[in-house]
């Protein structure tokens, strides 16, 4: 006489099907809160790299037109930075070390799906630019 095992597999298709939404609902997750991300860092390197610029063609006029180095006019191109961010509804900071401006530049979003310890998650990056004569 033979016998046959019983498997007992009910519930077994509602807990595969779970763990797949599971798995499922973290790749939606990943891909729109990563695909945030990504578009708030490029917008923070595009605004910083245009204040950069902006910031950038503040040269010190009376010194070029003494026939001296093209140096950079340190105050005027940090609020010319300051100027552009204000333009933009945007803050960030600026700073000049010799012949160049540096401007940074932070976004703040919020996650969409996946939870986060701060709910509020920030994308810096930060440009420079530097004075070149010719």
């Amino acid at each position: 006489m033979r016998r046959r095992l019983r498997t007992d597999q009910q519930g077994a298709v509602a807990l595969y099907a779970a763990v797949i939404m599971l798995a499922l609902m973290a790749t939606i997750g990943l891909v729109l809160d990563g695909g945030r991300k990504v578009a708030a860092l490029r917008e923070a390197t595009n605004i910083a790299d245009n204040a950069a610029r902006a910031g950038a063609q503040r040269i010190d006029l009376d010194s070029a037109r003494s026939g001296g180095p093209v140096t950079l006019d340190a105050d005027a191109a940090i609020a010319a930075a300051a100027e552009y961010l204000t333009l933009v509804g945007r803050s960030g900071t600026a700073a000049v070390e010799g012949d160049t401006i540096t401007v940074t530049v932070s976004i703040a979003y919020d996650p969409v799906i996946l939870p986060t310890a701060p709910r509020v998650v920030t994308a810096t990056e930060s440009a420079a630019a530097r004075v070149v004569e010719g």
